[in-house]
């Protein structure tokens, strides 16, 4: 049997990491810069992540979830404390599509109503309802299109009114900043003015956070710039640095009813210990400032580099739009100048490394990334 091909791939294998470095199977050293699509949230390899995954392992990976996890829990209250939302509620599972697909039912079953509001460039994940969402019609199977989702273009709050003003929309899904789309950040005043009109009318607010979120903006959540609150947050990706994990952050306004949500694996011992884990790095080392620090560097060393067309992001989410195509660019990078990234569209150059990049490492970048476009 072979691997179904879904990826095209580079010629490298990365059979080791440490901190913000991956090594190749023949030994070269890299920069990550990208830490496996904004998974990696404490670094590669972190030993007290090592120390607390391994003693968990030792005891009990896995069982189900119909028997009380005081790992969960705690998990839990950590979470709502450190990122602001301590008074909502939690539900664990595996995805950030999942997650996403579990909000937008939540959103159906509280408002009765069927009708969608995404945003042009938006990326919500691949699987059924998460796809209709995402702005891409290259990604959606036949069976994906029931015509229930209508797109509006980012920031334009009339747009939405208009639609939610029809009366059937259960929900407007936003991320905090989309990752895809190219590094788009919502405007502030858009944000709030987005959040009292789905307050007004009674529809339900869903930010999704899965990639601008837990701490990659230089605030726990990039909608936190815009002083709002979500009826739903979603989560994912550096939430538990490489293990597959995902929330869904619930307001009290929600009324639990057994049987609507459920999951196999989700929230399971051995999530929870890694998700603890990276909780107790980011208060110990202070990784959420750090990548506001970190980034704000970035992205002022960036701007104004020959061949730079516009520098966008918060913290250490970061689009470096280039006014050539960026494919050539970003081979050179890995395999000319050793640096690992991200791209997105046809011209953007994206950055989202571990948040305990350190301002040295951002300076080597910065110098790796001048000698990659001839700014040296």
């Amino acid at each position: 049997m072979q691997l179904f091909p879904v990826y095209p791939l580079y010629d490298v294998e990365i059979v080791r990491g440490q901190g913000c470095k991956v090594w190749d199977a023949n030994g070269v050293e890299y920069l990550d810069l990208y830490g496996g699509h904004a998974v990696i949230s404490i670094g590669h390899s972190h030993p007290h992540y090592i120390k607390k995954v391994t003693e968990q392992l030792a005891k009990l990976g896995f069982y189900s979830n119909s028997v009380k996890n005081s790992i969960q829990q705690r998990f839990a209250q950590r979470l709502g404390k450190i990122c602001g939302y301590d008074d909502y509620s939690l539900f664990l599972i595996n995805s950030g599509a999942e997650a996403n697909e579990n909000a937008m039912k939540l959103a159906s079953f509280a408002t009765g109503r069927r009708r969608i509001i995404a945003f042009s460039k938006a990326f919500h994940g691949r699987t059924s309802a998460a796809v209709e969402v995402t702005d891409n019609i290259n990604y959606k199977a036949p069976i994906n299109r029931n015509d229930l989702v209508t797109f509006v273009p980012l920031g334009d709050i009339n747009a939405v009114k208009q639609e939610i003003e029809k009366g059937d929309v259960a929900c407007v899904i936003i991320e905090g900043i989309q990752g895809v789309g190219g590094i788009q950040i919502p405007d502030d005043c858009f944000m709030q003015q987005l959040r009292k009109l789905t307050e007004d009318n009674g529809v339900i607010l869903i930010l999704d956070e899965i990639q601008s979120g837990y701490g990659r903006s230089g605030k726990f959540f990039a909608h936190q710039y815009s002083g709002i609150r979500a009826d739903i947050v979603t989560v994912a990706k550096g939430i538990a640095n490489g293990f597959p994990m995902a929330g869904v952050i619930i307001s009290p306004k929600f009324q639990p009813v057994y049987g609507q949500l459920g999951t196999t694996f989700g929230g399971n011992h051995l999530a929870c210990a890694a998700a603890n884990a990276v909780l107790d790095v980011f208060e110990e080392e202070k990784l959420i400032e750090n990548a506001a620090n970190v980034g704000e560097y970035l992205l002022n060393a960036l701007r104004g580099l020959k061949g730079v067309k516009e520098v966008r992001g918060r913290g250490l989410m970061i689009g470096i739009e280039m006014e050539e195509p960026a494919k050539e660019l970003r081979k050179n990078l890995i395999f000319t100048h050793h640096v690992f990234t991200g791209a997105t569209g046809t011209h953007v150059i994206r950055l989202l490394p571990p948040l305990s990049l350190t301002m040295e490492q951002a300076k080597d970048f910065v110098e790796r990334f001048k000698k990659a476009t001839n700014n040296i």
